[in-house]
């Protein structure tokens, strides 16, 4: 199992941009899908974005053409990048990998009108 360190949250307003990174331990990070969740107040976690060992990636309805997932095996690390973003953006962001890695402590992202 992997363990997992999410970083680069913050405070936004509406329609600005952060760069979210997954930092991950172990040789296997390569061979693994990542994907980033998201929790907000009063909500279940709930999925984001997925990017498999082929680079392949998924999006939900909600952040399509918005957030773009990405990875770097050299550096172990999973990224999103989160543009045009929303009020509703708002949640603690977490990754995990397809190797069943616990959860992180994630990393909070409020966006605000």
């Amino acid at each position: 199992q992997l363990q997992l360190v999410e970083s680069g949250g913050g405070l936004v307003q509406a329609g600005g941009s952060l760069r979210l990174s997954c930092a991950a331990s172990g040789r296997t990070f390569s061979s693994l899908s990542m994907a980033w969740y998201r929790q907000a107040p009063g909500t279940e976690r709930e999925f984001v974005a997925r990017i498999n060992s082929g680079n392949s990636t998924y999006y939900s309805n909600s952040v399509k053409g918005r957030f773009t997932i990405s990875r770097d095996n050299a550096k172990n690390t999973a990224y999103l990048q989160m543009n045009s973003l929303k009020p509703e953006d708002t949640a603690i962001y977490y990754c995990k990998a397809s190797d069943g890695s616990f959860w992180g402590q994630g990393t909070q992202v409020t966006v605000s009108s």
